[in-house]
């Protein structure tokens, strides 16, 4: 371990009886599928702040979008990026940094896969097998980014910003991309689809990051064990869901809930977005920590 010199407290906080963290996707969950707003969650979110309770984004999204959404929902904490491929914990977090993480600026990351160049040599080679059937990431102009996915022109250019996969859009028959996916399994390459995407990436999930960075957390401040609380809305998210105590299936204008092995614990909301994710996580309150409403 790595002595970082933290002055800062950071606890864990719920009730006398429960201690709380949570683990949250961001589209079409804890932000609207459309135009990304969270006003709806905003009392939750306000409510979960003064009370200490961690709030950890697990997203596809990039650290370079993080940084900026962080600072927009008011979330100073650690988060994961792109899909489970690391764990981002500010330099001030943790009292002691595990030495099996790397510094890069103001951050620790424990990386979870190799980098992003690998993945797209390994798709360069499938490629050719399915000619005009999907968009590649890296080759998409910022205009095609803000096209597929709704974001303005500085939002796309952050999200190109990828350190560790690669997504694909897929425009082909729903037929031939499961065909892709296969082959793409084939050659040990993890795929996980979101809400618009298909990711192409190492063996890493936000499952396995929600795990590590839990033990971690509670290793290091002696908790006693704490109520992991996950809430997601696409087929990415379900190893986040099936890893957590309670697990919050949000509704999606686009897909089907996500299937899950566990049966206990498990709820969907009957709104959508924020919406949902506000209304679930004030029914957990109201069970685990009504002091926090």
């Amino acid at each position: 371990m790595t002595n970082n010199h933290s002055s800062e407290s950071h606890a864990i906080a719920g009730s006398a009886s429960t201690n709380i963290m949570i683990f949250t996707d961001l589209d079409g969950t804890l932000l609207n599928h459309h135009d990304y707003s969270f006003t709806p969650a905003l009392p939750v979110l306000q409510a979960i702040k003064r009370h200490n309770i961690p709030l950890i984004p697990a997203t596809s999204k990039t650290f370079a979008e993080l940084i900026e959404l962080r600072r927009k929902i008011g979330l100073d904490g650690p988060f994961i990026i792109e899909n489970g491929a690391a764990v981002c914990i500010p330099d001030n977090y943790l009292p002691n940094i595990p030495d099996t993480c790397v510094k890069k600026g103001e951050y620790w990351f424990k990386e979870f896969v190799t980098g992003r160049d690998y993945w797209i040599q390994a798709l360069t080679q499938i490629a050719p097998q399915y000619p005009n059937q999907f968009l590649q990431f890296s080759k998409m102009s910022i205009t095609q980014i803000c096209e597929a996915t709704g974001l303005d022109e500085c939002s796309a250019e952050l999200a190109a910003q990828r350190q560790y996969g690669e997504p694909i859009l897929w425009t082909g028959s729903d037929s031939q991309k499961q065909a892709f996916i296969k082959d793409l399994i084939a050659r040990d390459i993890t795929v996980q689809e979101g809400g618009r995407f298909i990711h192409l990436s190492g063996d890493a999930n936000k499952g396995d990051a929600l795990r590590w960075f839990l033990a971690e957390y509670q290793t290091q401040f002696s908790q006693k064990p704490c109520l992991s609380i996950a809430l997601g809305d696409g087929k990415n998210d379900i190893a986040m869901l099936e890893a957590a105590d309670i697990s919050v299936r949000i509704l999606s204008p686009c897909n089907h809930p996500p299937t899950l092995t566990k049966q206990k614990n498990v709820m969907t909301s009957t709104e959508p977005g924020p919406l949902g994710w506000s209304q679930c996580l004030r029914e957990i309150f109201k069970q685990y920590a009504p002091e926090v409403l």
